[in-house]
């Protein structure tokens, strides 16, 4: 499901607020260990474009 979610969000990453909701439910559907992984990931491939919205969902959604 990882893999899947990385997809969606490179698909979507023209724009923030698609970024955002599909990141948003990516919670949904990962385990705790695939967040994790998700959270360097996202950071590592989006931070210089969209690193208020990294640190906002990742914030928000602890783990």
């Amino acid at each position: 499901m990882l893999e899947y979610v990385k997809t969606i969000l490179l698909k979507v990453s023209f724009d923030k607020s698609l970024f955002e909701k599909e990141l948003r439910k990516a919670f949904k559907v990962l385990v705790v260990e695939e967040i994790k992984e998700l959270k360097q990931w996202c950071y590592e491939k989006f931070s210089g474009v969209y690193l208020r919205i990294l640190n906002r969902v990742f914030s928000k959604n602890a783990i």
